[in-house]
């Protein structure tokens, strides 16, 4: 059976077909469409202990601080939150360290949000060591009340690197595709789900949605026109340029690390291949030659590779090759369909969608310098892997309840947390780069 008609995901990224398409409003989404619903199960091997009062004054914000900077930490599975409202806390408290050690915490954070007389916000934090009885500092943000939720992720992500050692992803953004009966929507939103924007909405399917490296851009597939093409649209002002509108179908964009190319399956000269071309639609570069279908490619962070599935080998498997040019190299041997590769950010690790022996589709991941793989996942519909900026989380599509929904998981497996919209099907999820200077 033809790779390009076997997997839904390899489908979606190769049908031809009629659509309209327009241009939805960058405001937010309504908030049915804009509430996930979260659900984690499972914890890390340990868990840090922090103590997270209400901040000074928050009654006067529009955004509960400290309860997003408590969901932010809970979510990553690797902290347990205790209520510290109760003592009235802020960031110029001098709080008795030891006496928060026998309460069993690991760390205390406190803060306050203060209106200005421009309309603007004054947030402040501050972060104790219990254990190591230190004080860790803080920060101090002062900002429109729009951005008051991107101030408390930024929180997270510093109150994460203070205590973990590696940096925080709640300042982050993702993107994805989401289908309400027959309106299909490319949705951003931040990395807990809220604060979405809809930068494009259409009667039939878009598919393949990318960052560009400095967050600004997103490339995907549109069929205006009766066709597939290849699109890459600013987030912020929607200006948007078709950059692969050759004879055929144009699929399955992937931006190089500079932000100056992309890899894009064509099949202007019959069978679908891979080129590189720059992202002002010039310099089109063939970079496969083979009679298989090549596709789904993705660029290693040093830029020097690409990864991409092919059924060359009579089943698709995932294979490297040069992002110059060259021979190709199988990377996968395990099981006989293996699909969708991802790489992390760090280089260290490849996830992709592998079949089992008794047709179930699940997350695997590589660690490229050994080859070892681990299964992430247990269910049958694992589709879309996308890592974090930081390389610790992938969020991927899956279905559960026949719904299609999105999940992240931590590379071990054991912290899973689940983000269904009420009214909508979201799929081809992908995390955004680590801009969290960025703002809507």
């Amino acid at each position: 059976m033809p790779l390009s008609l076997t997997r839904r995901a390899l489908a979606r990224r190769l049908i031809g077909g009629t659509a309209i398409v327009g241009l939805a409003s960058l405001w937010p989404l309504g908030a049915a469409q804009a509430q996930f619903r979260v659900e984690i199960s499972g914890v890390g091997a340990t868990q840090i202990p922090i103590a997270i009062g209400k901040f000074r004054d928050e009654a006067r914000s529009p955004q509960p601080i400290s309860a997003i900077i408590k969901a932010d930490l809970e979510r990553s599975g690797l902290f347990k939150s205790l209520d510290a409202s109760a003592d009235r806390l802020d960031e110029s408290t001098r709080p008795p360290l030891a006496d928060w050690r026998g309460k069993g915490v690991d760390a205390l954070l406190a803060g306050s949000v203060s209106p200005l007389a421009d309309g603007r916000f004054d947030v402040r934090y501050h972060l104790w060591d219990v254990l190591k009885q230190a004080d860790l500092g803080g920060m101090s943000l002062v900002v429109p009340a729009q951005d008051l939720r991107q101030a408390a992720h930024r929180i997270a992500d510093d109150v994460y690197k203070k205590l973990t050692g590696d940096d925080g992803i709640f300042s982050t953004r993702i993107a994805y595709v989401s289908k309400v009966g027959s309106r299909h929507t490319l949705v951003v939103a931040d990395a807990d789900g809220e604060g979405t924007q809809a930068p494009l909405t259409s009667v039939q399917p878009i598919i393949s949605p990318a960052w560009a490296p400095d967050g600004r851009q997103l490339a995907y597939v549109s069929f205006e026109g009766g066709k597939a093409v290849v699109v890459t649209q600013d987030v912020s002002t929607g200006r948007r340029k078709v950059v692969a509108g050759f004879k055929g179908t144009n699929s399955a964009p992937a931006w190089s690390p500079d932000g100056k190319q992309l890899a894009v399956t064509l099949s202007r000269d019959g069978g679908s291949q891979l080129y590189v071309i720059g992202a002002d639609g010039e310099g089109l570069r063939r970079l496969t030659q083979s009679s298989a279908i090549d596709t789904e490619a993705t660029w290693t962070p040093d830029g020097a590779s690409i990864y991409f599935v092919s059924d060359r080998g009579g089943s698709p498997q995932i294979y490297r090759v040069p992002a110059a040019g060259g021979s190709a190299q199988r990377v996968t041997f395990a099981g006989g369909y293996n699909i969708s590769p991802a790489i992390s950010p760090d280089g260290k690790w490849l996830a992709y969608i592998g079949q089992t022996d008794g047709g179930a589709f699940r997350l695997n991941l590589m660690e490229l310098s050994s080859g070892n793989v681990r299964t992430l996942t247990d269910g049958r519909d694992a589709e879309s892997p996308s890592f974090a900026p930081n390389s610790k989380l992938i969020i991927y599509a899956t279905r559960a309840n026949g719904r299609d929904v999105l999940m992240t998981t931590s590379l071990d497996g054991r912290i899973k947390a689940r983000l269904g919209t009420p009214q909508a099907d979201v799929r081809e999820p992908v995390w955004g780069p680590a801009v969290p200077s960025l703002r809507r």
